[in-house]
């Protein structure tokens, strides 16, 4: 989704550097994203009264509905551009990532914290696919259950070069492995 930019830029600011006031302008410099889509991605959040806009700017009201609404309207199938299923621990496929990859997930969420509140049995990662035919053979079959997933990153995603805590928490939501609650459980405890 094209507001997605504009949502991570908002909550890394508000969850990260406690900035609660934007405009638009400013919004789309950091984004890459047009005014005209900024503006847009914003309706549903002053609707659902998460935000107030006024002449002075965007004051963010409730960050928490604006990271719900997010995770309510992630996909991250359509995102993926290659899945592997390798015969090695998760830790092993971690150091093996092309060092641009963005880990997300499961991996952002150890790096990030130095703990996992649950053991986990996927690397999800932001690269190009190309890198990852490269260093681990053509993807696997559709079907066949894989714990090596690449999403292609937006142009935000890439100038940042690391997945943001929202970003990471929306990913989480969107995984359907029983284990990703515990994640979501723990980054709720931390915010």
């Amino acid at each position: 989704m094209k507001g997605e930019p504009v949502f991570r830029e908002i909550l890394e600011k508000v969850f990260e550097e406690k900035a609660y006031h934007f405009n638009v302008r400013s919004l789309s410099e950091a984004t890459g994203v047009p005014s005209s889509t900024v503006s847009h991605s914003l309706r549903p959040l002053k609707e659902m009264g998460a935000i107030d806009i006024s002449r002075k700017g965007i004051n963010i009201k409730n960050p928490k509905k604006i990271l719900l609404f997010w995770c309510s309207i992630r996909r991250l199938e359509p995102q993926v551009v290659y899945r592997k299923s390798l015969q090695m621990p998760v830790q092993e496929i971690e150091g093996m990532v092309p060092p641009e990859a963005i880990f997300t997930a499961f991996t952002a969420f150890k790096l990030r914290f130095g703990y996992v509140p649950a053991d986990y049995s996927e690397v999800y990662v932001y690269g190009d696919a190309g890198q990852f035919i490269s260093r681990f053979g053509e993807p696997s079959p559709p079907k066949e259950r894989c714990n090596l997933i690449v999403m292609e990153p937006d142009m935000h995603l890439k100038k940042l070069g690391r997945a943001t805590l929202a970003q990471i928490y929306v990913d989480l939501w969107n995984i359907p492995a029983w284990y990703a609650q515990e994640f979501i459980n723990e980054l709720d405890r931390m915010t």
